[in-house]
């Protein structure tokens, strides 16, 4: 059964000018266009039940679009949130009336912005804004602070902390929302922690509410200008940790250690603790034990299991400049070392979260505080 007569005169009309993308209003049984010259609107009389009509519909809109009635599940399986649409489909399928299609296009690697505002004008979801906000062209287009602007606002409704940080931190991007907004979304990270993850993923070294450096930064700095100057790693994330920026971000991932709200919010912790020590040329190994971690910089610090020669002289260099740090140094490298897996012990056995939780957490969680605690020592 075909659409109806008077249906499928309208929607062959709009098919035949220049559209940029349709939508589909399914409990108000309406198809939106958007065109060159605007918004234009249809109300479906369907001629059968509503929901095999809307199926007919999509089917008329593939067959002019892709040039099969069917075209549109092949496409969708293939390319749907996996970011690997070919650039010349996905203007076609902002054409399908069909939010999955959608999805397909703000997950491409090739999104520009203006296939952003359509998709954008086509579904409004968080994660639809999300996934445009991890492409360059639309961070950097008008419509990255209209997507950094949404998500700021939905952000008292999103439930899942993993979400709640994933948004906090593309929002921070390219002053994507304005100082006071930032301001903002810090002082309710001290209610919902969850938040300030984002700033340690996003702006680890320009965090809000700065400390002072620690007591021994200016010395320590003279006596390191030589290393740090011929581009030592070691020496250089060590003064790094020991300015201003460096005790807000040690202060910050402390505070959030002692109280997170469930598992999503440790993991993506110990993400920005991974990020924040990348610059460390340490050994290749994954740790999946807290446990061992001490070991594994004790052989480090005794010229051992370098990621390789240059690394190991590098660290030697740090020690011999300042032999009496030795224990800031240990921390430093306790602390590189955390990501993930050191969590995985924990979390393989139970899915508990809030008190409970943190409770089972304090043998990975107490060591990573007695770390921090040698850094931030006054």
């Amino acid at each position: 059964m075909d659409l109806s007569p008077e249906d499928a005169l309208r929607v062959n009309v709009l098919l035949a000018g220049n559209l940029k993308a349709v939508r589909i209003d399914e409990s108000r049984m309406t198809l939106h266009a958007l065109s060159d010259r605007g918004e234009a609107c249809i109300q479906l009389t369907p001629n059968c039940r509503d929901e095999s009509y809307l199926r007919r519909v999509r089917e008329t809109l593939s067959s002019h679009v892709l040039g099969s009635p069917g075209g549109y599940p092949v496409y969708l399986k293939r390319w749907t949130r996996m970011g690997q649409a070919r650039d010349g489909i996905l203007e076609s399928l902002l054409l399908l009336g069909e939010p999955e299609a959608v999805v397909a296009v703000v997950n491409a690697t090739g999104i520009t912005d203006e296939l952003a505002r359509r998709a954008w004008w086509a579904v409004q979801t968080s994660d639809n804004a999300r996934c445009m906000l991890q492409q360059e062209a639309v961070v950097k287009g008008q419509m990255g602070p209209v997507l950094a602007e949404f998500l700021v606002e939905f952000l008292p409704f999103e439930e899942e902390p993993r979400d709640q940080i994933r948004s906090v931190r593309l929002v921070l991007q390219e002053s994507l929302v304005a100082d006071a907004v930032r301001e903002h979304l810090w002082e309710k990270g001290r209610h919902r922690n969850a938040l300030q993850v984002g700033f340690l993923q996003a702006i680890p070294d320009d965090l809000p509410d700065a400390l002072p450096p620690h007591p021994d930064k200016k010395q320590t700095q003279l006596v390191l200008e030589d290393l740090c100057a011929s581009g030592n790693p070691f020496a250089r994330q060590y003064l790094r940790l020991l300015g201003s920026a460096g005790q807000t971000f040690l202060a910050t991932v402390e505070r959030i250690m002692k109280k997170p709200s469930n598992q999503d919010v440790m993991v993506e912790l110990m993400h920005a603790m991974a990020a924040y020590n990348r610059p460390l040329p340490l050994p290749g190994d994954v740790i999946g034990d807290i446990d061992t971690i001490a070991p594994s910089v004790d052989a480090m610090l005794n010229g051992a299991d370098a990621r390789n020669a240059a690394a190991g002289q590098a660290l030697a260099a740090l020690l011999q400049a300042l032999p009496q740090a030795r224990p800031k140094i240990h921390a430093m490298l306790s602390l590189a070392m955390l990501d993930e897996p050191v969590l995985n012990p924990v979390f393989s056995k139970t899915d508990a979260i809030g008190t409970v939780m943190r409770k089972k957490l304090k043998p990975v969680t107490d060591p990573i505080q007695t770390q921090i605690s040698i850094l931030s020592k006054h």
